[in-house]
């Protein structure tokens, strides 16, 4: 790979602190920073309903854990996904939708305030410090939003965006929850006959004392296996499908993010040379893909189906660490990485009642949610940033020249049409130095900045180059001074982060290694 140094600006960081412990941190589900739109979403979100279909439908976001680009059947990938296939031939498979994040915390929060997290500090995970952090409270969530415009609202499974007196999910907008709160839960509380578990650095830190389940308010700890009292619990909600009030229900799984642990009930025998990473993770992929489809049948059933708009995304993409089960292939590389495989995710939207199945081109961001579940209930979503993909594909407009924006400490990430800048900190560190998981901890109030070996600039055209494989920036140094002079300016509108980050993780890709935060 090609690379190029750039002089290093502003004050060079200091001495990394001495190692805390391990038992400070909350588990991997970082994420980095969100992508913005090209166009305020204030001049696009309110539209008027099509007449043909339910002027105020259902709204379910359904967002999957470290979910990679290429773990769906329908995709390419070898994990059978039927359900999943079958609501991406039901609308639209957007194959360049992309996190506003590359790690949890961060992408969730720019999900559901509908705006980018840089906007209002939420650029690092919380690490260890949940209980006291989170989004700020002066931005509203979608939840709220929607709550206002007279739906009914729940939340069943993961938060990961604030524990602490006002940042609970029924502070927030949701008439219910049932879920963690936290990053992540074991999937059983009893390990049964023929389930299976793989272990990875991170089981003694996701403990069901540590990181409970509650339903409401009040911790509980049921049997069963968490995708499917998941499931069990957003049917519940959906209820039997009277139309005097439509509902938002922001259904968040665990799955397929560790711990590993996979029930005998979707198992499969072992294909010759396939690991037991492989064959949990392909189960636990299969439990969510049933539960959507349960989800979905329930829709059919009850006859809501037709007016229900739907999103499946992933907050991330999919991680380095679960033994090679995961792929984000073609894509290079990771959850935690400014590449396409750290911000790249599934992304479908189906509406039966008025959106035609496509497999669509378009740049489109999870950031888009807030700002079309908004426009079809009839409203605006406060400062959203997010395009009414809905109203897009009303007009017939295609999305293939937009710029998304992403922060993550000293290191940025542009994508502007067919172009990908990445300008990230070079590390000295080989791959893999750290805890068990490569990353290394820091010092709480440790600032992210500009490494003293300067930063690698590289610039990719995703158009020839999907995969990132071959740096252009010095062939194209005119487009890298425009792609930088773009995000300074929506820098601008950035704030300093809320708090510091707790991890950096060194990396390599291609012979260049460089630190990441989260």
């Amino acid at each position: 790979m090609n690379t190029r140094t750039a002089p290093s600006t502003g004050k060079l960081g200091p001495a990394m602190r001495a190692i805390l412990p391990a038992l400070a941190l909350a588990f991997i589900g970082g994420c980095s920073n969100p992508p913005p739109a090209a166009t305020p979403a204030a001049q696009q979100a309110a539209r008027p309903a099509n007449t043909t279909a339910a002027a105020r439908p259902n709204v379910l976001v359904i967002i999957a854990d470290d979910l990679g680009s290429n773990d769906l059947s329908v995709a390419g990938g070898r994990i059978p996904t039927p359900n999943l296939d079958r609501l991406a031939k039901s609308g639209i498979r957007y194959t360049e939708g992309y996190a506003t994040a590359a790690v949890c915390a961060p992408s969730r929060s720019g999900l559901l305030a509908g705006r980018q997290q840089n906007r209002f500090g939420f650029e690092f995970n919380p690490v260890g410090r949940d209980e006291t952090l989170g989004m700020s409270l002066k931005e509203t969530t979608i939840a709220q939003t929607m709550k206002a415009a007279g739906y009914r609202t729940g939340m069943v499974g993961k938060w990961h965006i604030g524990q602490g007196p006002g940042f609970h999910p029924l502070d927030r907008g949701f008439d219910s929850f049932y879920g963690v709160l936290g990053g992540g839960t074991p999937y059983w509380k009893t390990k049964g006959e023929g389930d299976l578990q793989v272990a990875t650095a991170e089981d003694r830190i996701i403990t069901r004392e540590r990181l409970p389940l509650v339903d409401g308010r009040t911790p509980v700890d049921p049997e069963g296996y968490v995708t499917d009292l998941f499931t069990d619990r957003a049917i519940d909600f959906i209820g039997a499908g009277k139309r005097g009030q439509p509902f938002f229900l922001y259904l968040s799984y665990t799955a397929p993010h560790t711990p590993l642990q996979a029930t005998a009930k979707y198992l499969k025998p072992a294909k010759p040379g396939q690991t037991d990473y492989h064959r949990v993770y392909d189960a636990m992929v299969d439990a969510l893909d049933q539960g959507v489809g349960r989800v979905m049948d329930h829709l059919r059933k009850t006859g809501q189906l037709s007016d229900t708009l739907v999103f499946v995304v992933s907050d991330n993409g999919c991680p380095s660490y679960v033994g090679g089960a995961c792929s984000n292939a073609p894509l290079n590389g990771w959850k935690g990485y400014p590449h396409e495989g750290g911000l790249r995710v599934p992304f479908l939207m189906s509406w039966p009642a008025r959106i035609k199945p496509a497999v669509r081109g378009d740049i489109v961001s999870t950031l888009d949610i807030a700002a079309t579940a908004a426009a079809v209930a009839r409203t605006t979503h406060p400062k959203a940033e997010g395009i009414n993909l809905v109203g897009k594909i009303d007009d017939g407009v295609r999305l293939e020249d937009r710029s998304l924006f992403w922060r993550n400490g000293p290191n940025l990430t542009v994508r502007h049409g067919r172009w990908k800048l990445i300008v990230v900190n070079k590390a000295a560190a080989p791959a893999g130095a750290g805890d068990e998981l490569g990353r290394s901890l820091r010092a709480d109030g440790l600032p992210a900045e500009v490494s003293p070996l300067g930063q690698w600039v590289l610039l990719y055209d995703l158009e020839k180059d999907p995969g990132e494989k071959n740096d252009v920036a010095a062939r194209h140094p005119e487009v890298v001074q425009d792609l930088r002079r773009r995000w300074a300016a929506w820098n601008e509108g950035n704030v300093a982060p809320q708090w510091t980050s707790r991890r950096s993780l060194t990396a390599e890709i291609d012979g260049a290694r460089f630190e990441l935060f989260n």
